[in-house]
């Protein structure tokens, strides 16, 4: 979701600013939207490579010190234990015996520990590559949806309109479909999109407007 949203909105916005400078031409439009393309799917997509690793890492470095205070501390990990079994009302000759069975396999003990004391599950290893490979595609595939008028029509504000047309569309749908998933109306959802894509190729172009008749 994210490298579909910010693929359809940030080549938008950029297209759509540099046609209205006075330079401009569609091969310009074109070149320019391809970079930003590239460049901006390999930076989503190491930020997403970078964000799952960083949870592995943590997730790492919160068992080893689980593991550590087992050896250390090993009557203060049972004794959390306990109170986790605590917190669901069971009485306390009915604890005992779960504790035990639980500390009798140091692996079984840690991750106790880290699923109900400290709320992680364990990341999946390939989550890292996925994520980058996922939010890189998607980059992508959202930012040619509003530069594929400039490369099918050659007259510059009409590819503009045909952009404009076929991107708002784009961003309804994504918005319609994110709001199903995520709980949102999907009307509100759709609306909120083309909203937020509108306002910033609309800023984009009267800036580069602006500054090419200054």
């Amino acid at each position: 979701m994210i490298g579909m949203s910010d693929g359809l909105t940030v080549p938008f916005a950029l297209a759509a600013g540099l046609t209205g400078t006075a330079a401009a031409t569609s091969t310009i439009v074109v070149i320019a939207g391809l970079a930003e393309i590239a460049a901006g799917s390999i930076a989503m997509g190491l930020g997403g490579y970078l964000a799952a690793r960083t949870d592995r890492d943590h997730y790492q470095s919160e068992r080893e010190r689980e593991i550590r205070e087992t050896v250390e501390l090993p009557e203060v990990e049972a004794e959390e234990v306990a109170d986790v079994f605590r917190g669901y009302g069971m009485a306390e000759e009915d604890i005992r015996p779960v504790v035990a069975a639980i500390r009798a396999d140091r692996n079984r003990w840690v991750d106790f520990m880290m699923r109900f004391e400290l709320g992680f599950e364990e990341p999946d290893p390939k989550r890292a590559r996925n994520s980058a490979a996922t939010i890189a595609v998607s980059y992508i595939l959202g930012g040619l949806v509003p530069l594929a008028p400039y490369m099918l029509v050659r007259t510059l504000y009409d590819a503009l309109a045909i952009s404009v047309v076929v991107t708002m569309a784009a961003l309804f749908v994504f918005g319609y479909v994110k709001g199903k998933l995520t709980g949102i109306h999907p009307l509100r959802g759709g609306l909120q999109t083309v909203v937020i894509g509108g306002l910033a190729s609309g800023v984009a172009f009267g800036v580069a407007r602006l500054i090419g008749q200054g």
